[in-house]
C-alpha cells in the first residue's frame, strides 16, 4: 500500500492512496497547471513545424467555419505554445518574415472536460488519438491531433491584431509576479460573491478552478462561502500565499489527473496524491483529523473542513 508525504502539515502527515477511490472525483476541468504542463510538454516538439495542411474532422470543435480556420492556420510555423489562464496558445509565424514580430496569429486552445493535444510521427491522427477531431499535419510529415471526447473543447484562431483584445477579457495571472496580496486584496474588496465563486470567475483571476480553489481555501482556512468582501487583510495574504504555493505544487506535479487528463507524454499528473480537501469527503481533515464535508452551491461541490473552515453566516469577517 502505497503512501504519500502531506505538504502542508508540520509533522508531515501520510496517507494511503487506497482512500482516495477515482470515483469519488467527476472527470474534472482543466485549470492553469493542466494548461501549463501541455504547453511546456509543447514547447519541447512543436517550435518550427510548418503546417502543411489542417483537417477539421468535428466541426463543433472550431470556432467560425472549419475551411477558413484551416486557410488561415496553413502554411504558418509553430512559434512557442504559452498559456492564458486555462487555455494553451499555440504562437503561429510566418516563416518568410525575420526574427522581429514574426508572430502573426494564435490558435487559443480551450480543452473542455477531455481535450487532449497528441503529437504524432506519421501524416495521419496520432496513435494515442481515440477521438481526433482536428489534424494539423507538418511539413516534415508529424502531426498534432486535437482529440476530444465528450467535444466541449474549442479551438479559436486569434489574428495578432486582435490578441490583446482576446486577452484582456480574463483576469490577471495568479502566478505573475505583478499578482501581488496586494492586488489580490483589491479584487476581493470590490466583490460580494462567495469566495469560491470569485476564484473561478476567469475576468477576475485567470487560471483557477474548483480543484485549486477548494485547496487554497483549505490551506487559508476560508470558508469556500465568505463573501470576498468580508475577507481581512491577514485572511487575504494567507490565501494570496496558499493560491500561489497551490499552483505552483501542482504545475511541478504535471497537474491533477482525476480521470481524463494526460500531458502531451501521455503521463498522468501527479498532483492528485497531494490533494488536501477537493474528493475527500469524509475522510480526516489532515490538520483537526474533523471529517471533510462537501456543500454545493454555484452548481459545483466544494470541499471543506468545517472544523478549520468555520461557516461565515452568523459570523464577522474573516479575520
Amino acid at each position: 500500500m502505497s503512501t504519500t508525504r502531506c505538504w502542508a502539515h508540520p509533522t508531515g502527515c501520510s496517507w494511503s492512496r487506497r482512500a482516495e477511490p477515482r470515483s469519488r472525483w467527476s472527470s474534472g476541468v482543466p485549470e492553469l497547471p493542466e494548461a501549463e504542463t501541455i504547453a511546456r510538454g509543447l514547447n519541447r516538439v512543436l517550435p518550427g513545424r510548418v503546417v502543411a495542411a489542417v483537417t477539421v474532422l468535428r466541426e463543433d470543435v472550431v470556432s467560425g467555419a472549419p475551411a477558413s480556420f484551416a486557410a488561415a492556420v496553413a502554411g504558418k510555423r509553430f512559434g512557442a505554445t504559452g498559456r492564458r489562464g486555462k487555455n494553451v496558445v499555440l504562437a503561429l509565424e510566418d516563416p518568410s518574415r525575420a526574427t522581429v514580430d514574426r508572430v502573426v496569429d494564435r490558435v487559443v486552445v480551450n480543452l473542455g472536460m477531455t481535450g487532449r493535444l497528441v503529437p504524432g510521427s506519421g501524416a495521419g491522427p496520432a496513435s494515442a488519438s481515440t477521438h481526433p477531431a482536428v489534424l494539423f499535419r507538418f511539413r516534415d510529415g508529424g502531426s498534432l491531433t486535437y482529440d476530444d471526447v465528450r467535444r466541449f473543447g474549442l479551438l479559436t484562431h486569434v489574428p495578432g491584431a486582435e490578441w490583446m483584445r482576446w486577452s484582456r477579457r480574463l483576469g490577471p495571472e495568479p502566478l505573475a509576479r505583478s499578482f501581488t496580496g496586494a492586488r489580490l486584496r483589491g479584487i476581493l474588496a470590490r466583490s460580494r460573491s462567495p469566495v469560491r465563486s470569485l476564484l473561478l470567475d476567469q475576468r477576475r483571476i485567470a487560471g483557477v478552478g474548483n480543484i485549486y480553489a477548494v485547496e487554497a481555501l483549505w490551506f487559508a482556512r476560508i470558508h469556500p462561502r465568505t463573501p470576498a468582501n468580508a475577507i481581512g487583510d491577514r485572511a487575504g495574504a494567507r490565501l494570496h500565499r496558499s493560491l500561489r504555493r497551490v499552483l505552483r505544487r501542482a504545475v511541478e506535479a504535471g497537474g491533477t489527473t482525476l480521470r481524463n487528463y494526460r500531458a502531451p507524454d501521455g503521463n498522468e499528473g501527479r498532483f492528485r496524491r497531494a490533494l488536501h480537501a477537493y474528493g475527500r469527503e469524509g475522510l480526516p481533515c489532515f490538520r483537526c483529523r474533523a471529517p471533510i464535508g462537501r456543500i454545493v452551491f454555484g452548481g459545483r461541490s466544494a470541499y471543506l473542513c468545517p472544523r478549520c473552515q468555520p461557516d461565515p453566516r452568523g459570523r464577522g469577517a474573516a479575520p
